[in-house]
This record gives C-alpha cells, sequence and structure tokens, in this order.
C-alpha cells in the first residue's frame, strides 16, 4: 500500500485566522471563549452564555472579515462554513508548495466536510419564508446549505478532477474526512486530497437546540475561558464553537517526485480506525467500548503496539459521561503505556462540531513537530476515577518527544473515528 503524508496545514479557529498563530495562541495556555452577554434578546434567553467563535476583525490582526478573503459577490454566494474551508484552503496549498499548474488535477481530490452546514441560511431562510413569502427565499438558499458545498468549491475553484466527496458524519465529520481521504490515496483514487472539515454553528438557534439537549454547558457563564473543563470533576457539558482544518494529504511517492523535502513533511498518516456504538443517539455507552474498536482498529492497521504511543489528543468535550467513555475505552488499551500523555484542546477552543476533528489533528500533527504537549486547560481536580491514571497535561504546555501520536473523534449517533499519526521516517 502506499505511504501518505501531509505535506500543509491551513486553519480558521476560535484562537484566530491561521495555523501558526492558533497554534501559538494555543500553546501559550490561552482561550478562544467567550460570552454571548449583550449579543440580543435571543441569546440572553438561552441558559449557556458562552461559546468558541472565530474572533472578527482586521486578518492583521489574525480575526476573521470576509472581505480580507473573498469579494462581496462571493461572500453572498458562500456560506460562512464554506468561507471558513476555503481560507483554510488556500493557506494549505501554500503551505505545502504545491504548484497547481503542474499537478495532474485529475489526480488531486476533495474530501471536506461539514456536520450542520448553514445554520444561518436555514434559519434566515425560514423567517423570510414564513413572514413574507416565496419571493424572499434566496436564489442561493440551497446550494448554500448543502454540507457538500465547501468540498463542492473547493473543486471548482482549482479546478480539481479527483474524488469530489463530502463526510457528514456530526463531530466525527473532520477525522472521517481525513481517514477516507487517505483510503482513497493508499487505494489508487488520487495523488493529492485537500480533507478536513468546516463549521459555522455560533449562532442562537443553534446554541438553544444543544441547550435544551443538555449538552452544553450550563456554567460558568460569568468566567467564560473557565467553561470547558475536559477530564475535570467539575466539567458539566461543552462549549459550542465553530472553525476549519484544511490538510494536504499527498502520497509519499508524489511529494517526493515534487521536490518536497524530508523536513517539509508534517508526519505519516499511519491508521485509521472507525466504528459504531449502536447504543444512543447522543450518549455514549459508559464502558466506552465503541471508541475502543476504533482506536484498536486504527492502531491494527498501523501495526503499532499501544505500549509506543506518546501522545492522544482526546475527543473529551468536557461533559459528564463523554470524557468517562474516552477515558475507559483508553486505559482498556494502553494501562500498560507508562509514559502516556492525554489532553484535549477543546479546552481552549471549545467543540467545532464537525469541524473538531480536523483541527484538532492539526494541533496534533503540531505537537509532534515541535516536541510540545498542548494543556488540558481548567483542569484543576482531576475526575475522581481509578482509572484516570494518564497524564493529562494539565493547565499547561510542556516538552515531550512525541514520535506517534492518536486523535480521536466521536459523535451524535454513535460514530467514532481514530486516527494514528507518526513521524516521517525516510
Amino acid at each position: 500500500m502506499k505511504r501518505v503524508v501531509i505535506t500543509g496545514l491551513g486553519a480558521v479557529t476560535p484562537l484566530g485566522v491561521g495555523v501558526q498563530h492558533s497554534w501559538n495562541q494555543l500553546i501559550a495556555g490561552n482561550s478562544g471563549l467567550v460570552s454571548t452577554v449583550g449579543w440580543g434578546s435571543q441569546w440572553d434567553s438561552i441558559p449557556c452564555k458562552v461559546v468558541g467563535k472565530v474572533p472578527e476583525g482586521s486578518i492583521a490582526d489574525h480575526k476573521w472579515d470576509s472581505s480580507d478573503h473573498f469579494t462581496k459577490s462571493e461572500s453572498n454566494r458562500l456560506a460562512l462554513f464554506a468561507q471558513y474551508a476555503m481560507t483554510a484552503t488556500a493557506e494549505a496549498f501554500a503551505d505545502s508548495r504545491m504548484d497547481l499548474l503542474s499537478v495532474d488535477k485529475r489526480r488531486v481530490g476533495v474530501n471536506v466536510g461539514s456536520g450542520i452546514g448553514s445554520f444561518h441560511d436555514a434559519y434566515d431562510n425560514s423567517v423570510n419564508f414564513h413572514e413574507h413569502g416565496y419571493k424572499r427565499v434566496q436564489p442561493l438558499f440551497i446550494p448554500k446549505l448543502l454540507t457538500n458545498m465547501a468540498a463542492g468549491n473547493i473543486s471548482i475553484k482549482y479546478g480539481l478532477q479527483g474524488p469530489n466527496h463530502s463526510v457528514a458524519t456530526a463531530c466525527a465529520t473532520g477525522l472521517h474526512a481525513i481517514g477516507d481521504a487517505y483510503n482513497f490515496i493508499r487505494n489508487g483514487y488520487s495523488d493529492v486530497m485537500v480533507s478536513g472539515s468546516a463549521e459555522s454553528s455560533i449562532h442562537p438557534l443553534a446554541l438553544a437546540g444543544f441547550a435544551r439537549a443538555r449538552s452544553v454547558v450550563g456554567s460558568f457563564n460569568d468566567d467564560p475561558q473557565r467553561a470547558s473543563r475536559p477530564f475535570d470533576k467539575d466539567r458539566n457539558g461543552f462549549v459550542l464553537g465553530e472553525g476549519s482544518g484544511i490538510l494536504i494529504l499527498e502520497s509519499l511517492d508524489h511529494a517526493l517526485q515534487r521536490g518536497v523535502q524530508p523536513h517539509q513533511i508534517y508526519a505519516e498518516v499511519a491508521g485509521y480506525g472507525l466504528s459504531g456504538d449502536g447504543f444512543h443517539i447522543t450518549a455514549p455507552p459508559e464502558s466506552g467500548e465503541g471508541a475502543q474498536l476504533a482506536m484498536e482498529m486504527a492502531l491494527k492497521h498501523a501495526e503499532i503496539d499501544p505500549q509506543n504511543v506518546d501522545y492522544i489528543n482526546a475527543h473529551a468535550t468536557s461533559t459528564k459521561i463523554g470524557d468517562i467513555a474516552e477515558n475507559n475505552a483508553i486505559f482498556n488499551i494502553f494501562h500498560q503505556n507508562g509514559h502516556l500523555s492525554v489532553s484535549s484542546t477543546k479546552s481552549s477552543i471549545g467543540h467545532l462540531l464537525g469541524a473538531a476533528g480536523s483541527v484538532e489533528s492539526i494541533f496534533t500533527i503540531l505537537a509532534m513537530k515541535h516536541d510540545t504537549l498542548p494543556p488540558t486547560l481548567n483542569l484543576e481536580n482531576l475526575e475522581q476515577n481509578n482509572r484516570f491514571v494518564f497524564d493529562y497535561v494539565p493547565q499547561k504546555s510542556r516538552s515531550k518527544q512525541i514520535g506517534i501520536a492518536m486523535n480521536n473523534s466521536f459523535g451524535f449517533g454513535g460514530v467514532n473515528s481514530s486516527v494514528v499519526f507518526t513521524t516521517y521516517i525516510p
């Protein structure tokens, strides 16, 4: 089978626009979580008042303004989640140093997903139709709504004729997109894949829905940066976030043939696992059995012993049952691994839903590249459970040599995914 490597990264996150800026903020222990107080009556009616929103402002300050990236016509045509994805893709292509004029675009594909698509367009057009009738529905309402339109618009912009694919598996979307893209390359469908996900979910209807489902945090409204606290005994729900992460996956042969140097390869994708819980629409089984199956499959395909894994970027969303279930799964596989570190970068950015897995994969890969463990912010009092035995990197980042890392993503509907990354060795 072909070896698959990562040669480019792009990101839009609650920590800011751009991979390097987001990483610097993450490692410095900064938070992208903000209060919704004062945003309007709809927001004020919702008991949860904390979100992870992409900061607005000038690109010079690493903040988001559509006009920095798109013309007015393009902004009107593209849903926000697609704008995030296209912006991250532009950064990833530039980072990869790929000359798109010289590659065979029939062998370059896209697999970019979204868990929800455009909440904003669904809500606005529903209100317009209800209050004003047919003629107030936007002509591009349906194309803007579809979750595959991030992938579609990326394919169109760059003239890519390889697989044009999209994933919509709730909060596992981003990692499924990366894993599936990995398999597309390994199985000969393409040489290069633009892979990842995007979400623009900061909308009062979205927050209200998650609040009614009792999924989002119900406390720390007066101190939003403390609201996301994976593995902490006082956690009580996730923080809704948004953004995009895009990775350029490429067969090793293709990368080397176009002149990529070994030091320009971020990491190698070594294994991919996926499974279903078969249990409940929103909650995992406390045993973590489904998550365990996905992790075991990823390790098996990577031919890596659990003892050799250095770091896991956990899905850990800061929910009561979810963090316990994932930790149980990790314990069952890695309990004999005395040097394993586990952290959750959701403590800094919140839960980006469909975009979580791709952004967190970028953070995992950069942790390997820089031999630096991202912190689990707000981990002040570890969950009182005799299976919480690992190094959870509380509060502060620190140095550690990381040669093998794993990223996990799980989602509503009982979907589970896990990817193993390794340092590239020629």
